[in-house]
Order: C-alpha cells, then sequence, then structure tokens
C-alpha cells in the first residue's frame, strides 16, 4: 500500500462484472459519495489517495471487473462530528444499522450529514482494523426514511460492498403510490440505459377526492440504481405522493415530505454468518393515511 502517510481510508467500491474495460480516471467518476466530478477523481489520483487491490492507481490503470479501490484522505483533513441523535436500530462490533430520518444527506460535504453524526451515535469498534469514523454502505434519497447500514471496520465495509455487489442484501420498501395500480407487478424499464427491475405489491388502497386514490406499496428493488424506485413508479403513471422531482405539479402534496421509507433489511452477517433481519416502522405519516393497516 502506497498512499501518503497516516492518510484515512474513507471510502470503498467493488467493481462489478464491465461489459469492457475502462480507465481509471474514467470509471472513478460517480463511484465515491464524496467526489462527484472528474476533476475532483483526477486529483484525488495524482495526489496518491486512490488505491486499486491496495496498489497506488493511476490515472491511466485499466478497470476490468472484480477490483477494489479504496479512496482515502490526508489525516490532517479534519471532519466534524455531529451532534444528532439517531435511532441504532442494530450494532455489534462491525456493523450497525440506523434509522435514517427525512431531510438530511447520507454524505456529502455538508457539515450537517448522517456521516458525520455516526460517531456520535455509533460505539466504536475495538477490532485491529476499526475505521474511526463508521461508513455508510448505500445511499437513501435526502428525502426517503428508514433503514440504512453502516460498516465499522475496514474488512466489513469491503465484505458488505461486495453483499451489495452480488445483490445479497435483501432491501424492502414502502411508499404511498397515487393512482390506480395493480395488485402486483414489476417494472423493468431501464434507467439511464442500464438494466433495472423493480417488484411492487398493493397492501391498501384508500379513496381520495383529490388524488383519485392513494395505495400502500411493498417494493423491492433487485438493482440499486439512482432514484430508481421513484423513477419507476413515475414512469407507470403512479408517482410517489410528495415526489417533487418525479411527480407531477397538480399532484403535489406539500408539508409531509415524500412517502418513501426503507423499511428492512436482510443479509447475512459477514463475519457471524448469522441471518439479520432489521425492520424499522413505517413513519406517522404513513400510518395517519392508512391507520388500520
Amino acid at each position: 500500500m502506497s498512499v501518503p502517510s497516516h492518510s484515512l481510508r474513507i471510502e470503498t467500491h467493488l467493481v462489478p462484472p464491465l461489459d469492457q474495460k475502462k480507465r481509471l480516471q474514467e470509471y472513478a467518476v460517480g463511484i465515491f459519495r464524496t467526489i462527484n466530478s472528474r476533476a475532483g477523481i483526477k486529483k484525488v489520483i495524482k495526489k496518491g489517495l486512490i488505491l486499486v487491490n491496495s496498489e497506488k492507481g493511476y490515472t491511466g490503470d485499466w478497470i476490468t471487473g472484480g477490483e477494489t479501490i479504496e479512496l482515502y484522505e490526508p489525516a490532517n483533513t479534519k471532519k466534524p462530528i455531529l451532534d444528532l441523535s439517531l435511532e441504532v436500530v442494530y450494532e455489534d462490533e462491525y456493523l450497525a444499522i440506523i434509522s435514517k430520518p427525512a431531510g438530511v444527506l447520507v454524505s456529502g460535504n455538508k457539515r450537517f450529514t448522517i456521516e458525520n453524526a455516526l460517531p456520535y451515535n455509533l460505539k466504536r469498534s475495538k477490532q485491529a482494523d476499526a475505521l474511526k469514523r463508521p461508513e455508510p454502505i448505500h445511499r437513501l434519497d435526502y428525502p426517503t426514511t428508514g433503514a440504512l447500514l453502516v460498516g465499522k471496520t475496514v474488512s466489513v465495509v469491503t465484505q458488505l460492498n461486495k453483499l451489495f455487489e452480488e445483490r445479497a442484501i435483501n432491501k424492502i420498501y414502502h411508499a404511498v403510490a397515487i393512482g390506480t395500480i395493480k395488485d402486483t407487478g414489476v417494472i423493468t424499464e431501464a434507467i439511464d440505459e442500464k438494466e433495472c427491475k423493480s417488484e411492487f405489491k398493493k397492501l391498501f388502497t384508500i379513496a381520495s377526492e383529490r388524488f383519485e386514490c392513494l395505495n400502500l406499496l411493498e417494493l423491492k428493488p433487485h438493482t440499486g440504481r439512482r432514484h430508481q424506485l421513484r423513477r419507476h413508479l413515475s414512469g407507470i403513471g403512479n408517482p410517489i405522493l410528495g415526489d417533487a422531482l418525479y411527480g407531477t405539479e397538480e399532484l403535489l402534496l406539500k408539508g409531509n415530505g415524500l412517502y418513501l421509507h426503507a423499511s428492512s433489511l436482510q443479509f447475512t452477517h459477514p463475519i457471524t454468518t448469522k441471518d439479520v433481519a432489521v425492520v424499522v416502522p413505517l413513519p406517522k405519516k404513513f400510518m395517519r393515511l392508512f391507520p388500520s393497516y
């Protein structure tokens, strides 16, 4: 490993199988939460802050699939710790699951993020490869609530990322969708020209003077594209209630946010090999609409 001394590892990405190889400076754009621009990726590569399979990465390196790409930051880069109380649904020495509230970014360059609040809410792992700052494994949109998986050690973050890449983590969401919809269905419309699949099941329907009807849906994403569930439901004419981005202006409901909730996570623990199954109850705003559910 050859990064600047005392650098801190902040993100890990496991490269899935690729149809064709790409240069590192091209492939790495968009794979990290904290750096999104091409210029930013090029800068950290030149500073030696990206490793590919534990070796210093170079802009011209070919990425073919299966590599582990790690992003580091200099030790003197101080990130704030946010005094924000989070509900910890599950925690052990290696990982945790928290209940993400609405209106908070998971990570990014702002101070008010879930990532900055994790050291305040989680116990420091006693493992040799413990992270000073626990790392969110996946994303939930700013307005989305529910279960968020967090890694507490270097090795477990890598293994959890691999489980996500292999689609070995089962995620269930609930949403309130607008308009008449079938009892069950599968949506396979491509997103950004990439394979995509979402499954839905209608659990309950109520009549609505303004919206015709509102449906409580159980959703299972089989892929993990950006805004997948929101885009898929909007694409079939049943946008999620409160979706200012993919809904239609005349059907917007202001004041209560987006009715999309990450309800559960189920996976095999990478260290103990035991089944982890966590459910985060629906927010109160859901239950106000469907009190008899």
